[in-house]
């Protein structure tokens, strides 16, 4: 498939724990693109403690990953977004800076610690709706709180919450049973958005055309491209 809509990629060099230099981003974006990928969601982590570079050096290198990879892919939209950790005050923060946010939407890509309470997931989520966002959360299928708990996300998604799930875990890289509930959650109509979570060449690099595959195959061709195109174009309506 092309045209495909990558959500959730650590791309941008030197600024978390995703590509270490320019070299690295530019190959992670020639397999992007050879998969199919035509827009990309540039989300670096913000992480009280662990990742804060944010501001004008993460704006720095967005430029100046977009100036070299319009020289290569003409067609390839970069667009800049955020995995923002979850925290007490990061309603506060988008008002302050709507570089947290995913491009020029109102959508935020929100992680939260494996071992959340689901209290605490359920209570963000709703701050961030009743805040003006929508909170998208990020690698859902990572979190003891939401694993195989359907009708918990069900609850999540009627609030308005949306899912993303990792391509690695729908295709069964991280264990057959992160595999089954990925394919459970497909089948139950709870994803919303799918990504990469690319973060280099190695152990984790860019399998956005296999997983279009896999759910190609699983799901048929009008749910592929539900998830992996029409969905996510809603984020995109302005990009930066």
């Amino acid at each position: 498939m092309t045209g495909l809509i990558n959500v959730h990629t650590h791309i941008l060099p030197g600024v978390d724990d995703g590509a270490d230099n320019l070299e690295e981003t530019l190959r992670m974006l020639e397999l992007e693109y050879q998969d199919g990928v035509r827009t990309i969601f540039a989300t670096p982590h913000y992480r009280r403690g662990m990742f804060e570079c944010f501001g004008n050096q993460i704006t720095k290198q967005y430029e100046l990953v977009k100036k070299e990879a319009s020289k290569r892919w003409k067609d390839l939209q970069i667009i800049l977004g955020c995995e923002f950790h979850a925290n007490m005050d990061m309603v506060n923060l988008l008002y302050e800076n709507n570089q947290f946010a995913m491009g020029n939407s109102r959508c935020v890509l929100t992680e939260f610690s494996e071992l959340s309470e689901l209290s605490f997931i359920q209570e963000r989520c709703y701050t961030l709706l009743s805040s003006g966002y929508d909170p998208i959360i990020a690698h859902a299928e990572r979190y003891h709180a939401l694993y195989n708990k359907f009708e918990v996300i069900e609850q999540l998604t009627d609030m308005g919450v949306y899912i993303q799930l990792n391509a690695r875990s729908i295709m069964g890289k991280d264990g057959f049973g992160m595999k089954r509930f990925c394919k459970k959650m497909m089948k139950k109509d709870l994803l919303h958005f799918v990504g990469d979570d690319a973060h280099n060449m190695e152990d984790r690099k860019p399998c956005m055309g296999k997983c279009a595959e896999y759910i190609e195959k699983m799901m048929g061709g009008d749910y592929a491209k539900k998830v992996l195109m029409d969905n996510p174009k809603s984020l995109i309506t302005e990009s930066r």
